[in-house]
């Protein structure tokens, strides 16, 4: 990485990153297109939200111990 020497991503880790990102910002285009309400369009986008955080979490990190946890 650029500014520290203890992060150590490499072009995989970045590939992840923006496929995941992409999805994510798609998914929650396509909420906003198809939904009417406003409060179904904050529930789902809530929702794909956490569980995107909650997959970047398992990348990163490995906190629920899945066959594509991190170190």
């Amino acid at each position: 990485m650029q500014f520290t020497n203890e992060v150590n991503w490499s072009l995989f880790d970045f590939i992840i990153a923006f496929i995941l990102l992409s999805v994510i910002g798609l998914t929650i285009n396509y909420i906003l297109q198809l939904t009417n309400r406003l409060q179904n369009k904050i529930f789902f986008c809530i929702m794909v939200l956490l569980i995107g955080l909650l997959i970047w979490t398992e990348l990163a990190v490995g906190v629920f111990g899945s066959p594509i946890a991190g170190n």
